[in-house]
């Protein structure tokens, strides 16, 4: 079942990620639904993500937070690689990179485009007509 997961840097949707075992590699994206940063949390970001399938609960580290401050605090549609981890029923993604990409918003629009999150291999849209798939792993997309 888990090997039928696309691998970073193609995203996982929330449904997928149910899927995943803990401690998996994984990428989600999604727009950013709720940030959280309680003070109780000793310098610990949440970020709710929401995909066209579910919402992804991410835990950011102080440490990770610093690294990518900008895109945690201004990013609308951002894309989290991580570590899967199962507590009390919950899944959520610890985050070890974010980027923001928000500037793939303008792009949702378009009705053959593949989308640069999924695997191909998880689209309905004619193939003969979309655009190319996401970039091989260690790549970024380019908006």
């Amino acid at each position: 079942m888990t090997q039928d997961l696309p691998r970073p840097p193609s995203a996982l949707t929330a449904t997928q990620l149910a899927m995943a075992p803990a401690r998996a590699h994984v990428t989600v994206a999604g727009l950013v639904i709720l940030r959280q940063r309680p003070g109780t949390a000793q310098g610990v970001v949440f970020v709710t993500l929401e995909d066209e399938t579910g919402v992804v609960n991410v835990v950011i580290w102080r440490n990770v937070f610093e690294s990518f401050r900008r895109a945690v605090v201004s990013g609308r549609l951002l894309r989290v690689t991580g570590r899967v981890e199962r507590q009390a029923g919950v899944v959520h993604v610890v985050a070890e990179t974010i980027e923001d990409v928000s500037a793939l918003l303008d792009r949702l629009s378009d009705p053959v485009e593949i989308s640069p999150f999924t695997s191909s291999a998880n689209t309905a849209h004619d193939r003969s007509k979309a655009a190319p798939a996401a970039p091989s792993s260690g790549q970024h997309l380019q908006p």
